[in-house]
């Protein structure tokens, strides 16, 4: 039995980073993790998911070069030469990760680990490891539907293995993953469907951002299929595949099928039944603001618990929750509020607070919403229909800034800095006395009357 200060399940965003920052407080830490280091964002998620997302913007920026007058060939992507950059560009975090582990004395172990009781844990070569505190940060995986023929469909993580972009694909779902799959295969030469089983795209983001999405997505050639119930898959003799709804009609055929149905936690298999930690109806460890279970020293952070998904917040959590338990900070702690998050659609869409319909369903009539649309200046040089819409939410008679909602190109990047200010608690008289960046898009956040 080997004696730890913390014990972390799971190398994923939240793992690392909680196993950095016990570190630095001093604490005795070993992570077990399997696979590769950095979990689904830095493998299968966030980082080649943007790399992807960039040699798209390229391709489209290109085709507007060519509309302005340069003289170019039609973008067309070397995919193979260009996974090379991509997974080159991750092995350098592998090994930054790996060197960080060994200056830090953490004890990393590529191998799983299962809680075996109070405080302990298993390794998968039976080897017992006990802490005062575990963490667990297993993160989760892509669901694939229990549905007939489900098994001729790829889900996100197998997106990362083709070679080169498939002349007509299907995408089932409509969040993040088939937002943001559906508009880098159309912009590196794919015929892309949406299959969506909602009335809209983004269920949770503002109605207005979401329309719009999906009127850009459809003036880049994607075809949307709202209120769709998918019944089954079939494969058919050449190789593609159809969709059959649940009224029997079946579509026309796809090269490949892409489910994005959503996630499932990675929180079977790891012991919990050993510790009697609670676990709501899709299988989350239900943890509270503090990242407990109430399982005393067992703590969870990221994918595989019931709070917001994504890579920032499991690092911030990790990071908060070390702080109080080896840092002395006894009410560390995350604040869940206000979470900017970007969706990195083509073109990209960002929100920070409430959308307006929250906003109206908690303050009623002192909720007042500024908009504007416009198509950026790129866009209009080069007569693109692409087009930006920002939407501003603000309560009170002081015009306290609850939401900040944009669908355009850059705001992926603007959004970050109005989210410190709308964190702060800004009202739109702090906006209009902030003077405009002219010729910006970022300015008609500024202007909005």
């Amino acid at each position: 039995m080997e004696d730890f200060d913390l014990i972390v399940i799971g190398g994923g965003s939240g793992g690392l980073a909680g196993a950095f920052r016990a570190a630095a407080h001093g604490a005795r830490v070993a992570l077990l993790e399997p696979g590769e280091l950095g979990g689904t964002c830095v493998n299968v998620g966030c980082v080649p998911k943007k790399a992807m997302w960039l040699a798209a913007e390229l391709a489209q920026r290109i085709a507007l070069a060519r509309d302005l007058g340069f003289t170019l060939p039609p973008p067309q992507l070397d995919w193979q030469e260009f996974i090379v950059h991509r997974q080159r560009y991750i092995a350098g975090i592998h090994a930054s990760y790996r060197k960080r582990l060994d200056e830090a004395g953490i004890v990393w172990m590529p191998c799983k680990g299962v809680l075996a009781g109070a405080g302990a844990v298993e390794t998968a070569q039976g080897a017992r490891l006990a802490a005062p505190h575990i963490l667990l940060a297993t993160g989760g995986r892509p669901l694939r539907p229990d549905i007939p023929g489900a098994e001729h469909g790829l889900v996100s993580d197998d997106f990362f293995n083709l070679c080169a972009a498939p002349a007509r694909v299907a995408i089932v779902g409509g969040g993040y993953v088939a937002v943001e799959l559906a508009g880098v295969l159309q912009a590196l030469g794919s015929q892309v469907e949406l299959f969506v089983r909602g009335e809209r795209l983004l269920g949770d983001f503002d109605h207005d951002l979401t329309a719009a999405l999906a009127e850009n997505g459809r003036q880049h050639g994607i075809h949307h299929h709202f209120s769709y119930r998918l019944a089954g898959i079939e494969r058919i003799g050449d190789g593609s595949v159809r969709l059959r709804s649940d009224d029997d009609i079946a579509s026309e055929p796809f090269d490949v099928l892409l489910f994005a149905t959503g996630r499932r936690p990675n929180s079977d298999g790891i012991g919990l039944e050993s510790c009697g930690a609670a676990l709501d109806a899709r299988g989350h460890v239900i943890v509270d603001d503090r990242q407990d279970t109430g399982v005393e020293g067992l703590h969870a952070v990221g994918d595989v618990t019931q709070h917001v998904q994504l890579t920032p917040v499991a690092i911030a959590a990790a990071r908060r929750l070390m702080d109080r338990l080896f840092g002395g900070q006894a009410d560390a702690k995350l604040d869940y509020d206000s979470i900017a998050t970007v969706v990195f659609s083509h073109p990209p869409l960002g929100h920070v607070g409430l959308s307006e319909k929250l906003a109206r369903e908690r303050h009623g009539d002192d909720v007042r919403v500024f908009t504007t649309q416009f198509r950026p200046m790129l866009h209009a040089l080069a007569d693109s229909p692409q087009r930006s819409l920002f939407k501003l939410v603000c309560v009170g008679a002081e015009e306290r800034v609850v939401g900040l909602h944009l669908v355009g190109e850059g705001v992926d990047e603007i959004l970050q800095g109005f989210a410190v200010a709308i964190k702060r608690g800004i009202t739109r008289h702090d906006l209009e006395d902030t003077m405009a960046i002219h010729p910006t898009s970022a300015e008609e956040i500024v202007l909005l009357r």
